[in-house]
This record gives C-alpha cells, structure tokens and sequence, in this order.
C-alpha cells in the first residue's frame, strides 16, 4: 500500500444537519480537501497542472458511512492512491476517529487534457510520485 497522507479534521457548527451530525456532504468535502492537499504536498498545485495542460477530475465517488461525527470530534483525514490505470487513478480516503475509521471512500480521478476536455495519459513522473 503506498504510504498515507493525513490531515487533521474538526467538525464546525456549519457541518452539523438537522439529526445533530456531520452532514453526508461534509464528508464528501473532507474527502476532496485531503486529496487536493495531498497533491499540493507533493508539488502539484492548480497552476502546475495547468502548466502541464492537464488535470485530475472526479469520475466517481464511492463512500461507507461506518459512524457518526458530531461537533467537537477531531478526526484524522488520511489518503492514499491505490491504483493506477493509464488515464485514472483510484484514491481511497479514511476518516479516523481516535484509531477507529468511521467512514471509508473511494475516488475515481481521470487525468483530463484542458484544451481537449478528453482523458489522456497520466505522467510516469506523477505515478511515481504517489507510489
């Protein structure tokens, strides 16, 4: 598995829905803001993509709600690629509560050309700098 990336989460009054937990979207959000802070880690930010006149899209999110969250309960965003295709990559995401995951996702990005607005072939030097 290739090593993880983490940041730290805390729930604020604006996650909260109706039911007194963090809100499903919220998750979603979590789970785009560790992935988007994992490329800047390494280098790629927006205007780098760009510079390749390429960048990652969502395809498909995939995400198991195991526990709830409520206000106050910090959580440890960690991510990781853990497959490659030529044009896509998989990114699996875990929310940790105090060692216990309490929601699991999988994210399906396509590397997309932005003049073509077509899929096209990831760089091997971003592959390896996610393995």
């Amino acid at each position: 598995m290739a090593e993880r990336f983490a940041i730290p989460v805390l729930p604020v009054p604006d996650d909260i829905d109706e039911l007194g937990h963090v809100s499903n979207l919220v998750y979603l959000r979590w789970v785009l803001d560790v992935a988007l802070a994992h490329s800047r880690a390494r280098g790629w930010d927006t205007q780098r993509y760009r510079e390749l006149g390429a960048i990652f899209m969502v395809r498909r999110h995939e995400i198991d709600y195991i526990a709830q969250v409520t206000l106050g309960q910090e959580l440890s965003a960690q991510t990781w690629v853990d497959s490659w295709k030529l044009a896509s990559c998989i990114r699996k995401t875990e929310l940790v509560r105090g060692g216990m995951v309490v929601a699991r996702a999988a994210t399906t990005w396509a590397m997309i050309g932005l003049a073509s607005g077509r899929p096209q072939r990831i760089p091997a030097e971003l592959v390896a700098l996610f393995t």
